[in-house]
């Protein structure tokens, strides 16, 4: 198997050939193999979560990335797809949009993780038939986040959190001499924040069990209990405590989640972690963040954005002769 080392020489030795620089080469190179490998379409969904630099506004799920599956999706021809996904997650409502407009053009879809797709990335995750992993692969809880405003700068707020310090403060502010603690964190909350962390929350679990129902699970007369139960254990933050918990495959499995082993599949193992590895470098190297593409190349990369100011020089000021 080709290693992170071993394909940054493969493209160190391809520049020197070409004298420019191999990273989409390359990486395509492995996309199109793996095709050949499986039958099956490939779409590689990937962003630069994992390395420092990057915005998460250009490295979550927005509603950008619908026209990218829209541009990578066009003029394949099979029903069945193999995504490979390495996400920190986004957006609930985008990833809905997503998995519906997936579904009306593949019949059977297999989503390949082969580092971490976190929280909403999960739920596209738990939206296919079946998911591969391997032994370094990772999924996550899928608890809403808020995005709030506070005196210590913007914090992102697990929604159940919110909630449960709400009916603290509840509890706490019957007695007079604790209110006075409770109102300035209390002044923080909009009209409607703690309506909309319980939407939150309801939306997560609703999307989880319908597809799991609807696809992981299709024909299994137990489907309405297992989705059920999954999407109410990753959805609970107080099980996890933290939004950033990483769930191992043996721990997917335990959950009853349909995993396939990427190990049992050596070649195939090695093609999967060839694409991955590429497309690190390509993120290392480069201003992409951001890349969704298929076996034949076809490509929307989304790049970020730096702005250079250049400033004047201060006025240097000189002793005076004396």
């Amino acid at each position: 198997m080709p290693t992170w080392g071993e394909i940054l020489k493969e493209l160190q030795q391809d520049q020197n050939q070409t004298k420019l620089p191999p990273f989409d080469p390359v990486r395509r190179k492995y996309l199109a193999l793996l095709k050949n490998k499986t039958g099956r379409d490939v779409i590689l969904y990937a962003t630069r979560w994992t390395s420092p630099g990057a915005s998460p506004n250009d490295t979550t799920i927005i509603e950008e990335d619908i026209q990218g599956f829209m541009e990578v999706i066009h003029g394949l021809t099979t029903q069945s797809l193999d995504l490979i996904v390495h996400s920190p997650g986004g957006s609930a409502e985008v990833t809905e949009a997503l998995v519906s407009y997936i579904r009306t053009k593949y019949t059977h879809v297999r989503v390949i993780v082969p580092q971490a797709a976190m929280s909403a990335a999960t739920m596209l995750a738990c939206s296919a038939n079946t998911i591969m992993m391997g032994k370094h692969s990772f999924l996550g809880p899928i608890d809403p986040q808020f995005i709030l405003p506070a005196q210590i700068g913007v914090q992102s707020v697990p929604a159940q959190a919110i909630l449960d310090q709400f009916d603290k403060a509840k509890e706490e502010c019957q007695d007079p001499k604790l209110l006075g603690h409770w109102l300035p964190i209390l002044s923080q909350y909009g009209p409607a924040l703690i309506v909309q962390c319980e939407n939150a929350i309801a939306l997560s679990k609703t999307l989880l069990t319908e597809w799991l129902e609807r696809y992981m699970f299709s024909g299994d007369p137990d489907a309405a209990e297992k989705a059920k139960n999954i999407a109410n254990y990753l959805s609970d933050h107080k099980e996890f405590k933290s939004h950033g918990r990483h769930i191992s495959r043996d721990k997917a499995k335990e959950l009853k989640l349909n995993i396939e082993n990427l190990e049992d599949d050596q070649a195939l193992q090695d093609l999967v972690l060839s694409v991955f590895h590429a497309t690190t470098h390509t993120f290392n190297a480069t201003g992409a963040v951001k890349i969704i593409e298929n076996h034949n190349g076809k490509a929307f990369v989304k790049i970020q954005q730096t702005v250079s100011l250049q400033l004047p020089a201060p006025p240097i000021s000189l002793p005076k002769p004396t």
